[in-house]
């Protein structure tokens, strides 16, 4: 189970550190591939998920890529979401929480299939001076702040209660309502952190503890250096291709695994 875990997380870290996406593999390859108690896949993931939401927060941040302001009022609603959705995980049965967990995954893997990648503009640090034309939608969200808590806590509650990161949901809302695609990317990142501490204490309360604190570590670890690398290769490999690869892949695991189930 370890060496397992601690290449996920270098596989999942450096995508993130390169996409900002994949995250979602992990609690699917946890929970299928190792069979691993559904509350601990879960709890490992999130730790990846908080690990590399404050180091790709961080970077997008000093590359004045972060819209701040809209990331703490996203994150805000999602802490309540995602308290809500850590307990309804709890109340609904173990294998319609895995079916939930597993059509997440094949969603996103879609979405990412069928999606078409916007080209970026330049970006200053204040995202509103950064916003392309065509951005109203966005533009309005700003001082709209009750639509954005509630976006933040429905996003919150989804992510929480399938295991999905905050990237894969978050990110292709937020540049469909027009927000830069490098920004988007930093916000998701960001609302990440909000998601994964609720949800990290709440799965962790519900795990066996034996052998607990060096699996936790060996995720932080791999996670970390993963992202710490992806980042360093981001701008000499094809995003759009592996993003592909990412999404076929995850179609395709997440196929298997509902079959399995049905």
């Amino acid at each position: 189970m370890l060496p397992v875990i601690a290449v996920m997380n270098l596989i999942v870290g450096t995508l993130v550190g390169v996409s900002g996406i994949a995250g979602f593999l992990l609690p699917i390859v946890f929970t299928g591939y190792l069979g691993m108690d559904l509350s601990l896949s879960l709890a490992l993931s999130f730790i990846s998920f908080l690990t590399s939401g404050i180091i790709g927060s961080y970077r997008y941040q000093r590359q004045g890529q972060m819209d701040l302001k809209f990331g703490v009022l996203v994150g805000i609603g999602s802490i309540a979401g995602a308290v809500l959705g850590v307990k309804l995980n709890f109340m609904i049965p173990l294998t319609t929480a895995k079916m939930f967990l597993y059509l997440v995954v094949l969603a996103s893997g879609l979405s990412i299939l069928v999606k078409k990648d916007k080209p970026e503009t330049a970006s200053s640090g204040d995202s509103s001076a950064a916003l392309p034309s065509g951005s109203a939608v966005y533009t309005g969200l700003l001082g709209n702040k009750p639509f954005v808590l509630l976006f933040g806590f429905i996003t919150g509650a989804i992510c929480a209660l399938s295991g999905a990161g905050g990237p894969i949901l978050v990110m292709p809302i937020l540049v469909t309502l027009g927000m830069p695609v490098r920004t988007a990317v930093g916000v998701s990142l960001f609302d990440s952190i909000f998601i994964a501490l609720p949800a990290c204490v709440g799965y962790l309360s519900n795990c066996p503890k034996e052998g607990l604190l060096v699996l936790c570590l060996i995720s932080f670890v791999c996670q970390a250096i993963g992202v710490f690398f992806g980042a360093g290769q981001a701008g000499r490999i094809n995003v759009r291709v592996l993003k592909k690869g990412v999404a076929v892949f995850s179609i395709a695991i997440a196929v298997y695994m509902i079959i399995g189930l049905i």
